[in-house]
């Protein structure tokens, strides 16, 4: 799923180099270096699942948040957890239960509200899924709020709520200026409005901070084509039918239908 990444996995370590986690101990169901404390193994595992599931491998991830959730059924976390995964094996019931388990242990965690937030703009729920991101934002401890507003901006497009939109992407900008996701989407909603000269802007910004995508290199190709710079337009397309050969926007080019 391409939103794995961007969710703020709950308590994985920043960076991309993580080192293998450790193995656990079939035997006793703890791993080196654990105490005793409920709490404290609850974490642990918590820990090690989030690190299985950045690598896809959602089976261990599941044992390991089961062995959490025996050691400290109250530990919250461990069911937002549990949410991300069953989200990612498309177990929309069970992802929905661990989502809501977690919150009524903890209604103020902003990474538990912004993750059952994007499960529920996944799931069609869009509105309520809003109203989660506002609820991560409105807790002055939340370390990251551009991140739920950039979610409430995607998930504002979703019902073509233009405005809306735009206002969460620009408030995310404004708090975290290279925030990828508000650069790619402002652009789009840029190009639409017909600011090309800004949404070429925030494309490339797009661009020099992260991997171009098919979208992001389609929408510097539409504007390129737009403005007349055919030069530019055909790197583009280059570019696009070299690294996504088989993706709709190379199907779109293919069939010259640049809106």
């Amino acid at each position: 799923m391409k939103c794995r990444l961007y969710l703020a996995l709950l308590m994985a370590a920043a960076g991309c180099a993580t080192p293998p986690p450790p193995e656990p101990i079939a035997e006793t169901g703890t791993v080196a270096g654990e105490v005793g404390d409920p709490r404290n193994r609850a974490k642990v595992h918590t820990e090690l699942a989030s690190l299985y599931y950045e690598r896809g491998n959602m089976g261990v991830a599941l044992e390991e948040l089961r062995i959490a959730a025996s050691a400290d059924p109250n530990y919250a976390q461990a069911h937002g957890m549990f949410g991300l995964v069953y989200m990612e094996l498309r177990e929309n019931q069970l992802a929905e239960q661990s989502f809501q388990r977690g919150l009524r242990l903890a209604p103020q965690d902003s990474d538990l509200n912004h993750n059952y937030a994007w499960f529920l703009c996944q799931t069609g729920r869009e509105t309520e899924g809003i109203q989660h991101f506002m609820q991560a934002i409105r807790n002055p401890l939340y370390g990251a709020p551009w991140r739920s507003y950039s979610g409430a901006g995607a998930c504002a497009l979703r019902k073509n709520q233009l405005k809306d939109a735009e206002d969460y992407f620009q408030r995310a900008l404004k708090m975290e200026p290279d925030e990828p996701r508000s650069l790619l989407q402002l652009g789009q909603i840029r190009y639409r409005q017909g600011n090309y000269g800004e949404s070429r802007t925030l494309v490339s910004r797009f661009n020099k901070l992260v991997d171009p995508t098919s979208e992001s290199l389609w929408l510097a190709l539409r504007i390129e084509h737009r403005l007349g710079e055919r030069i530019a337009e055909a790197s583009f397309a280059s570019q696009l039918r070299r690294r996504f050969p088989g993706s709709h926007e190379y199907q779109l080019l293919q069939r010259g239908e640049f809106d």
